[in-house]
């Protein structure tokens, strides 16, 4: 026979102020603080979401506004409770939510006093959490106002909607506390980074849909990024590829994006974001169209200069949340084995193409159709540049000289070879490869040149054109095709001495 025994119990409720602030550092900044919460306005299916930030004041705030489905006061309560909601419970395909924590813990993470105001059938109700109050009382209790009168904002209320209010933005103000204005120009510039966010985080909210999505900052209307540019003409778009698994279905998309000369210089930088196109390559994964995770290979490969046009779209559905181990921030997420390998054998595809085999003898990388002022070598696994010293210019010039400077001559071109400052390359072209260009010349600097190189291979045999194109296929020259033109036909036609 047994004898069952009796389990005691004991009251382990957390203390309210501990765990407050212990949910103010779930690691939010203050753009996915504001996503977090427009993500509750998308839920709530609103068409239209206002940001005020009013910075200058001595007691600054932001308001988050939206015209979605509104709350009465008993769900207003509910929504201002952590943990509202069991992220294991089935949602509705435009629910954004997960835990019921966003809300509450993106707020905290940027301010002290948090109130949401919402109406809902004509009916107005405003809730408070006031972090100063729960360290006094240490219970998890909310205020409900009554009165609204001295509350900011709420002119921007709509007939049926909700705003989100921070005050006391103590993680905004961390250095300038006593200076406004040093204080004001700290906030403005973490809203200016946190506005390209929700352009790209959202873009595909705001491009489309029934109505599309508006966002406003201080009634400025943000235009979004679309970070494949898929409106560009120059951009290459892969079909799209399905994987069905068993709580959803996971759909891949590749594109790669337009050559940086192919785009203005504006939306050129703007694609590629404060970091640059090195670092925002890669898997783009969307959680309902919201975008999760912006540019990483997730350790399935490198992010090189090779690749840096090329990303991957990934659609997946917040059925598959547990699967990919979404975060209460919905800023990380971890690749289901499967689907893991499903994507490592799309960037093999996309890095076939750049694949080379090495070979130990030096091997020119260039067409033998141009006359290049530089040659490009494989050689022990590396790339070296040499200048190439069978071009025209340098050759004739070499033989105009008298004899006994021609090895002078032939030392200082190995020199300029041996010479490059690869480093200070290496630098630069990991920050911003398109911002590393020639040197462009006047003609008038190099017409001698020129004129040198069009002689030599005019005494080869080759007709006037044949130079043209060669010459005209490389730099320096490639700047100046009409002038060389020009200099080629005074040249057979004898009038250039």
């Amino acid at each position: 026979m047994v004898v069952g025994t009796t389990k005691r119990q004991a009251d382990a409720t957390p203390y309210a102020a501990s765990l407050i602030e212990g949910m103010r550092d779930f690691g939010y900044t203050l753009e996915t603080a504001m996503a977090d919460v427009i993500d509750n306005s998308i839920t709530a299916r609103a068409s239209r979401v206002e940001i005020i930030a009013e910075t200058t004041t001595d007691e600054p705030w932001i308001a988050i506004a939206d015209n979605g489905a509104g709350m009465t006061e008993l769900e207003l309560i509910e929504a201002m409770r952590p943990g509202s909601k069991n992220p294991l419970k089935e949602r509705e395909g435009h629910d954004l939510g997960r835990f019921g924590l966003g809300l509450k813990s993106a707020s905290f993470s940027q301010c002290r006093q948090l109130t949401v105001i919402s109406r809902k059938g004509g009916v107005t109700s405003a809730a408070t959490w006031d972090l100063d109050k729960v360290a006094e009382t240490n219970d998890w209790r909310v205020d409900l106002e009554d009165d609204l009168s001295d509350i900011p904002a709420l002119d921007r209320l709509p007939t049926t909607g909700t705003i989100v209010l921070w005050r006391k933005l103590d993680r905004l103000s961390t250095n300038f506390r006593h200076d406004s204005a040093k204080r004001s120009a700290e906030i403005n510039k973490a809203i200016v980074l946190a506005e390209s966010h929700l352009k790209l985080c959202f873009h595909r909210y705001m491009e489309g849909g029934r109505p599309a999505l508006r966002i406003l900052l201080n009634d400025r209307r943000l235009s979004p990024i679309d970070p494949f540019a898929i409106d560009h003409m120059a951009t290459q778009v892969d079909p799209e590829e399905r994987l069905p698994l068993r709580n959803g279905e996971v759909v891949t998309q590749c594109f790669t994006l337009p050559h940086h000369k192919k785009m203005s210089k504006p939306a050129w930088e703007e694609l590629g974001g404060p970091e640059g196109h090195l670092r925002t390559q890669g898997f783009y994964i969307y959680r309902e169209r919201r975008l999760i995770i912006a540019g990483s290979w997730l350790g399935l490969a490198r992010q090189t200069e090779l690749t840096k046009l090329a990303r991957v779209r990934v659609d997946i559905p917040n059925t598959m949340d547990a699967d990919w181990k979404i975060d209460v921030r919905k800023a990380s997420a971890q690749m289901p084995p499967v689907v893991r390998e499903r994507l490592r054998k799309i960037v093999e595809r996309l890095q076939g193409t750049s694949k080379r085999t090495y070979q130990r003898r030096g091997r020119k990388l260039v067409s033998e159709d141009s006359l290049p002022l530089w040659s490009r070598i494989q050689k022990d696994g590396g790339v070296v540049y040499r200048p190439n010293v069978d071009h025209p210019s340098i050759i004739g010039f070499g033989e105009s000289l008298p004899e006994e400077f021609r090895h002078g001559f032939r030392v200082c071109i190995n020199l300029l070879g041996t010479g490059l400052p690869i480093a200070a390359l290496h630098a630069d072209m990991l920050g911003s490869a398109e911002s590393v260009i020639s040197d462009e010349a006047e003609f008038v600097e190099l017409a001698d040149a020129a004129e040198t190189a069009i002689r030599a291979l005019l005494a080869t045999g080759m007709t006037g054109n044949d130079v043209a194109r060669t010459l005209c296929s490389t730099e320096p020259f490639i700047h100046h095709r009409d002038a060389i033109r020009r200099l080629i036909e005074d040249i057979e036609q004898g009038t250039h001495l």
